[in-house]
């Protein structure tokens, strides 16, 4: 804040609430903010008209977190209906640094990423007596003091460190350490009116209000981390796990008869998935190549924008992907191109169980496309191939259907046997039985054979389905002399007088 000049601008009244309104002054980009204040015992504005200076009855809370986000939406409307000034701010998943970028430790002590602890206690302790104030007279040395001890304070810390090493500037905010909750200032955090970019201010990311959770580790373990594989890296923070990277799946179609359908099978299937090059075992590094940091995003893997009223938006590098490294120029594996992958053509055996259905989908674990950890975020992190999706095709069977777990089957059955009863064959998914004809059995009359349809899937107790037979009888279409004569006596015994007579055998006159 040593560039801005703020300048108090007016004092607005609302009920038992008092807003101080700032107008700060940056070169070239003028904006209005609200000065996070809150009163600290919520007293009528009549009373406190009664007193001489407002100003000792308002006390700022700087290090409050929980108060003071809940009376952020409260403020921020009130201040919009005063102001009329603020632009909207938007706002994503992963916090932004706020209108200045911090800048890289290392580069302040002038030190190396593996610097020791001692070294770089050494280089501060250089650079704090080189600028110090009190003996520097330089115009800057009180910034480049301030940027020391930041720094220093920032390598000191094996947590925050880490963090820097890790995710970069975009970690961390310009008031607040990461990690930390924001210790002076504005109590909402961030330079911007109510906490900056980051939608939930720098106190909804210090350990000391959530009590160790990180509110974006939190979101990673929701939306996933990076793109084709689970972001997981195991520390202290409970939503953290290891890091794996999984391939693609992939799909094949089978095509199986009724019958194997019914009893199961086993099937050999070709497919062309992706497999870690062995050349270069998924680096996607020529031999003896290293990659190199992403100089577009200075290895943070994100790319700062400077958006109207001062605010910063940070978004992935499109040049990196996000890595923030990149293969460098001829060193790419000139078997697999730099992706770690390459395609292999293989036959595999697949196992169908019995009772399977037409439109089904199988899977079989790890027979998938091995993830590009070529182009991964960390292409030494544990990986694993995706799975393989079988897609059943169950033809069609000539003699039975199926519904479900049942199979159905239609018996034809001469009249004679319909009228008599007796006894016929009727095929099953295991041979023939034989199968009883009631006497007078017509057409549409069901029978139900146990037992004897399909296996059931997906049920705690294995079984199987039943075979339901329905029975049509067969007309003929056509009769003999002697089968008509038979079939007029039949009607004469029966009674039945409204059927046509041509024999005329035992009919009375």
């Amino acid at each position: 804040m040593s560039k801005l000049s703020i300048q108090r601008f007016t004092l607005q009244k609302h009920k038992a609430f008092y807003v101080s309104i700032y107008t700060t002054m940056i070169p070239g980009i003028p904006y209005t903010f609200s000065q996070a204040s809150m009163i600290t015992r919520i007293t009528p504005f009549a009373w406190l008209s009664r007193k001489q200076n407002l100003w000792n009855e308002i006390i700022f809370h700087r290090n409050i977190q929980t108060s003071c986000r809940s009376a952020s939406h409260l403020l921020r409307r009130k201040y919009d209906s005063v102001s009329g000034q603020l632009q909207p701010q938007r706002q994503s998943f992963h916090t932004s640094p706020i209108f200045q970028a911090t800048k890289d430790p290392y580069v302040v002590l002038g030190v190396s990423k593996g610097a020791s602890a001692a070294d770089i206690k050494k280089a501060y302790y250089g650079l704090a007596k080189k600028f110090h104030p009190d003996t520097c007279k330089e115009p800057d040395a009180k910034d480049k003091f301030a940027e020391a001890q930041s720094a220093y304070e920032l390598l000191s810390d094996p947590q925050k460190k880490a963090t820097w090493d890790q995710y970069g500037a975009a970690a961390f905010d310009q008031d607040s350490s990461p990690g930390g909750a924001n210790m002076g200032g504005n109590p909402f955090g961030g330079a911007g009116p109510f906490g900056g970019a980051n939608p939930f201010g720098a106190g909804f990311r210090g350990a000391e209000f959530t009590g160790g959770i990180n509110f974006e580790d939190l979101f990673r373990s929701f939306t996933g981390g990076t793109a084709g594989g689970r972001r997981q890296r195991g520390s202290q923070n409970p939503f953290e796990q290891e890091e794996v990277l999984i391939g693609e799946s992939i799909e094949a179609n089978v095509s199986i008869s009724f019958v194997e359908a019914a009893k199961g099978t086993s099937k050999k299937i070709t497919i062309n998935p992706l497999i870690t090059c062995k050349t270069c075992s998924g680096s996607g590094l020529k031999q003896g190549m290293k990659r190199s940091k992403c100089k577009h995003c200075e290895g943070t893997g994100t790319r700062l924008h400077f958006v109207s009223g001062g605010f910063q938006m940070a978004s992935t590098c499109n040049m990196c992907g996000g890595q923030g490294t990149m293969i460098p120029k001829n060193g790419e594996c000139r078997t697999c191109s730099g992706e770690g992958v390459v395609r292999h053509k293989k036959t595999i055996d697949v196992d169908i169980p019995a009772g399977v259905e037409d439109g089904m989908r199988l899977r079989v674990d790890r027979e998938g496309n091995s993830p590009i950890t070529g182009t991964a975020f960390n292409s030494n992190s544990r990986s694993q191939p995706g799975d393989l999706y079988i897609l059943i095709n169950v033809a069609t069977d000539p003699k039975f259907k199926r519904s479900g777990a049942d199979v159905l089957y239609t018996a034809t059955i001469p009249l004679t046997t319909a009228l008599l009863g007796g006894e016929i064959k009727v095929p099953t998914l295991d041979g023939e039985v034989n199968v009883k004809v009631a006497t007078g059995t017509s057409t549409g009359d069901k029978i139900t054979l146990s037992g004897l349809g399909m296996k059931k899937i997906g049920e705690r107790r294995s079984g199987h389905g039943n075979l339901r037979v329905e029975f049509k009888v067969s007309m003929p279409k056509y009769l003999s002399a002697n089968q008509r004569t038979v079939v007029e006596m039949l009607a004469d015994e029966l009674g039945d007088r409204t059927a046509r007579r041509i024999m005329n055998v035992g009919r009375n006159g």
